[in-house]
């Protein structure tokens, strides 16, 4: 162990990344509701009023259920859940935490078609979303997982803690809301400034901006620094698409949060949350979705998010609905007039039966249908893929994913669909290599897919695409390829800096803690947490000052996203893994169980403990821990596994 003294030119990234956003460095402006942005703002007032975000969270009240509460009853796998009124209170009786039938009241109302669903209050300050919604088009009860059985037992019961609303809900259907969760008492207290998604969810605090509005920006009256000309920590402009793009993805992507809440407005994506790679079970080997991932990580690997398009180029921010229907839409720039501000655009009549091939008019002929595969989630709620792509038959032969051809022409397969697109567009560019063969062969556990993975993360593909190949080649990493790799640490993308830091575990002891030190001080919380992360096991004894305190409070950073998300099982188990990277076997043990108490399914944990109690001589714990993991995972192969090993 020695101590290093390095030389460090600036990173690349610091010299090509986007200047973040004006953010206070003073204290915050207050929030003051939407009511007092629409004594001012009144077409954006009514165009929000009664939209997706305005109705995300609403108070119980008779105007705003939907379902049935006159005693209506839906049983599911034998158990029976009743709706009932009375007077002003809403009620659902169902098998609570213990299995017994008890009466809740409603304590919330979530969204408004074509669903609605309610939480309940299942003790002081923790909420719970229920799992039986009401489906709004066909007015009935269902449930969202018809197939599963989910007693009290399971994790994903309505109880769980995978449906705390608190934590795994609440901040996308509230403005300025805080988790606040305890862990020492396994309690929440969180707050929010508004219920819905108001005005400053998007905007930011209104306090500084009422007081420019009233020409008092004045020294005495203008406690503020880091705010825009007109008193926001946001600034929306004209030409620049990815400020409005992250703030709309902080809820519209599938992630894992980094801070305790809602960010303030205008905070960079990746200094407040870690958004999924394509990886399983969330996408298909060709980025298509999958499981429920809500658009960013499609977006970002489709050229319109290449070429500049915005969600508002689409979508009415205020009204949270697109601005036109069906193939009007697209033909804004598809067509043969085609959008000054996007020259690269092909100009041709693409809503025709030259393009489309199917009878105008028709379902078939909808470039949605065709470019946006759909995936029915929360058992009726459809959501189009919007990586915008043209459909590779040829691939879904090659990697088993999906076609939007073979979604209508299931009959017909994939070999006739791929047949039908060389008939049709015979000098297509849309054939040839594709990522989706090489992240296929990786989650086969094919070693050979190393190769072309690395050369995936080198490529100029969108950065997501590369920063799953770069999480995809972890199990394979060497030296080799940690010297291979080693210039991403510095790639403007701050996904592939974040996702590139694990592989330098193979390089050099020298080389991993040099290549990784810069990222300490990386603008982004997102790759400062990934080095802290490496840098537990680093093999050095001192850092010079300057990083000694740049992996302290990187450190300190990452314990705070831990803390604030304790109440995860999956934050449990990366809290047992530190602790064995730091070999605090006690500490780690701690941790698996408090997984395995949160959700009695996580295998994994079980598993460690087990294997710990066993490698520190205490054989009648780990087996007394194995029987309790077997009678509540009795078919899990790995557990028996265990078993036969403890014998």
């Amino acid at each position: 162990m020695t101590t290093l003294v390095l030389m460090l030119a600036p990173p690349l990234y610091a010299q090509t990344a986007t200047a973040p956003a004006p953010q206070p460095t003073a204290r915050i402006p207050a929030y003051v509701g939407s009511e007092t942005c629409a004594t001012c703002h009144a077409p954006e007032t009514a165009e929000w009023t009664g939209s997706h975000h305005d109705l995300a969270w609403t108070e119980p009240t008779a105007d705003n259920i939907l379902g049935d509460f006159n005693g209506a009853a839906f049983t599911h796998r034998g158990v029976t859940t009743t709706f009932s009124r009375d007077g002003d209170r809403f009620f659902i009786e169902s098998d609570g935490p213990d299995g017994a039938s008890t009466p809740w009241p409603v304590a919330g109302v979530i969204g408004i078609t074509p669903l609605q669903q309610y939480f309940v209050e299942t003790v002081p300050g923790r909420f719970q979303s229920f799992d039986i919604p009401w489906d709004t088009t066909r007015h009935e009860w269902y449930h969202m997982y018809p197939d599963e059985h989910l007693p009290a037992t399971d994790a994903f019961h309505w109880t769980g803690p995978y449906k705390t609303w608190n934590s795994r809900c609440a901040e996308c259907h509230a403005t300025d809301y805080v988790r606040n969760y305890q862990p020492e008492t396994n309690t929440y207290a969180s707050t929010y400034s508004e219920i819905g998604v108001g005005c400053e969810a998007c905007h930011g605090p209104g306090e500084a901006h009422l007081t420019w509005a009233e020409n008092e920006r004045r020294p005495e009256n203008w406690p503020w620094d880091g705010l825009s000309e007109y008193g926001f920590t946001v600034v929306y402009r004209a030409g620049d698409t990815e400020t409005g793009i992250q703030q709309c993805a902080g809820c519209h992507s599938r992630r894992g949060p980094l801070l305790g809440g809602s960010p303030v407005p205008g905070t960079p994506y990746h200094a407040a949350y870690r958004l999924s790679t394509l990886r399983e079970p969330l996408y298909h080997p060709d980025g298509q979705i999958r499981d429920e991932v809500y658009v960013y990580g499609s977006f970002l690997q489709s050229k319109m998010y290449e070429k500049g398009v915005a969600c508002s180029d689409c979508h009415n921010v205020h009204a949270g609905a697109p601005d036109n229907e069906g193939n009007d839409i697209c033909t804004t720039c598809h067509s043969p007039a085609g959008n000054p501000r996007f020259p690269s655009l092909r100009l041709a009549a693409y809503d025709s039966p030259e393009h489309h091939f199917h009878q105008q008019g028709s379902e078939g002929a909808q470039c949605a249908s065709c470019h946006m595969i759909e995936r029915t989630y929360m058992g009726v709620d459809g959501r189009r893929d919007h990586s915008f792509r043209v459909p590779r038959p040829d691939l879904s032969i090659a990697t088993g994913a999906p076609n939007t051809c073979t979604d209508c022409h299931a009959e017909e397969g994939p070999y006739w669909a791929q047949a039908e697109l060389e008939k049709r567009f015979p000098d297509s560019q849309y054939r040839g290599p594709h990522f989706a063969t090489a992240f296929h062969a990786a989650r086969q556990g094919d070693p050979v897919a190393a190769d072309g993975l690395a050369g995936i993360a080198l490529s100029d593909l969108p950065g997501i695409v590369r920063a799953t190949a770069l999480e995809l080649l972890q199990p394979m990493a060497t030296p080799e390829l940690a010297v291979r790799l080693a210039p991403l640490l510095e790639d403007a993308d701050p996904m592939v800096r974040a996702n590139a830091a694990p592989l330098q575990r193979s390089a050099a002891p020298q080389d991993m803690v040099q290549n990784l030190l810069p990222l300490l001080e990386d603008p982004m919380l997102l790759v400062r947490q990934a080095a802290a992360r490496e840098m537990l096991s680093a093999p050095v004894a001192s850092l010079p000052d300057r990083w000694a305190t740049a992996q302290k409070t990187a450190t300190a950073e990452w314990q705070e996203t831990l803390g604030a998300t304790a109440d995860f099982p999956e934050t449990q188990l990366a809290l047992g893994g530190i602790a064995l990277t730091t070999r605090n076997v006690d500490g780690a043990i701690a941790a698996f169980r408090q997984a395995v108490e949160l959700d009695p399914q996580m295998v994994q944990a079980w598993s460690m403990i087990v294997r710990l109690e066993a490698a520190t001589g205490d054989e009648d714990a780990a087996r007394e821990t194995l029987a309790d993991a077997l009678a509540r995972n009795p078919d899990d192969p790995g557990l028996q596994n265990l078993e036969l090993q403890l014998r």
